[in-house]
C-alpha cells in the first residue's frame, strides 16, 4: 500500500496549476480511498464511501499544494536621464 501511495505521488509532480493538481489529487485520492474503504469494510458501500471521501480530500490537498508561479523577470533600464548633479536615473524600462 505504501508503494502504491509513493508511485501515485509521481503523477502530481508534473502538474503546476491548482486546477491540474486538484483533478490529479481527486483521481488518486478517490482510487486509494475506494481500495482502502473496500478492504476495511469488505462491502461495496465501504468502497464507495472511501472513494468519495478520498476524492474530496485529494482534490482539496492537491489544489492547495500547487507551487507558486515563477517570479517576473527583472526590470532593466532602457533610457537614463542625468540630473543637475550628474546622477543617472532610469526613466524607461524594458
Amino acid at each position: 500500500m505504501l508503494t502504491l501511495a509513493a508511485v501515485s505521488c509521481l503523477g502530481l509532480s508534473g502538474c503546476y496549476t491548482p486546477q491540474d493538481r486538484a483533478i490529479g489529487g481527486a483521481a488518486i485520492g478517490g482510487a486509494t480511498g475506494a481500495v482502502v474503504g473496500g478492504l476495511a469494510s469488505g462491502r461495496a458501500g465501504g468502497a464507495v464511501a472511501g472513494g468519495i471521501l478520498g476524492a474530496a480530500a485529494g482534490g482539496i490537498i492537491g489544489a492547495n499544494t500547487a507551487p507558486p508561479p515563477p517570479p517576473p523577470p527583472p526590470r532593466r533600464c532602457a533610457e537614463f536621464e542625468v540630473d543637475p548633479y550628474g546622477g543617472r536615473h532610469c526613466i524607461a524600462w524594458y
